[in-house]
């Protein structure tokens, strides 16, 4: 129960985040992709400002043993980059160009109602379900959490 509602609190302090950001709007995060047209600096900040906090909590969370929920931290074995890794932000970062949507963002445009962040939340889902049937006997994948090289 204390998990489901540190993850709620998360979550919403998240999507507040990204909604007072403008992240969750894809005019304003076109603008900033498109650096060859009018940039739109502002996110530059937000990421900025994300990284930083970022680094603050990491640094806090590998100096506890225990997570706030009472449990172990989990930490990835895998470190340092591959292609599957390389490839993925690359895919990422297409599918963020291309529909100016993320997939945080596209839940908080899910839950305000709109079309666009439907048919984004859908074909990532299928983009998920495909990676799962595609690398289910892949060891990169597996419970361990060590990753192919």
């Amino acid at each position: 129960m204390k998990k489901m509602l540190f993850a709620l609190i998360g979550g919403l302090a998240f999507g507040l985040g990204l909604i007072l950001a403008g992240m969750a709007n894809p005019a304003k995060v076109l603008g900033f992709l498109d650096i060859a047209g009018k940039w739109d600096p502002s996110l530059a900040f937000v990421m900025g400002g994300a990284i930083a906090v970022g680094l603050a909590g990491f640094r806090l969370a590998h100096s506890q043993a225990l997570a706030w929920t009472g449990e172990p931290r989990a930490w990835p074995a895998m470190k340092g980059l591959d292609k599957r890794l390389v490839s993925g932000a690359l895919l990422f970062g297409v599918g963020w160009g291309i529909a100016g949507i993320c997939p945080g963002p596209a839940l908080v445009l899910l839950g305000a109602g709109s079309g666009k962040a439907l048919v984004f939340v859908v074909a990532m889902i299928v983009g998920m379900a495909v990676h799962a049937v595609v690398t289910s006997g892949d060891s990169a994948t597996s419970a361990s959490g060590e990753g192919a090289k």
